[in-house]
């Protein structure tokens, strides 16, 4: 980091500081990556839960699908582990994805 010509001001013990790379290596503003992938989402018949808006719920048939998402990262479960793989098919060719595994509580 370093502070942007005419930011600098040797008084005052805060600084203004330009980063030279986005934080969490975002290339966009979080609003428009959410959006985008909400917009997918709802596309492919999931729903937006009315109480939290970063959680979606996809029912088909005898599947339940939740896909949560925070900040840039997406976590999904399915009571069906077959199903979980072909979304995650679904979602690979419209966004960068890297599977992380099962979560370890």
């Amino acid at each position: 980091m370093k502070q942007p010509l005419g930011f600098v001001d040797s008084t005052l013990p805060s600084h203004v500081c330009w980063l030279h790379k986005s934080l969490y290596g975002l290339k966009q503003a979080p609003r428009a990556w959410y959006t985008r992938l909400s917009d997918f989402l709802l596309s492919i018949s999931f729903h937006a839960s009315k109480v939290d808006t970063f959680l979606f719920i996809l029912f088909g048939g005898t599947n339940i699908f939740y896909l949560l998402i925070y900040v840039d990262d997406i976590l999904f479960t399915c009571n069906n582990s077959t199903m979980l793989h072909l979304l995650i098919q679904l979602l690979s060719p419209e966004f960068k994805l890297r599977d992380l595994g099962a979560i370890q509580i």
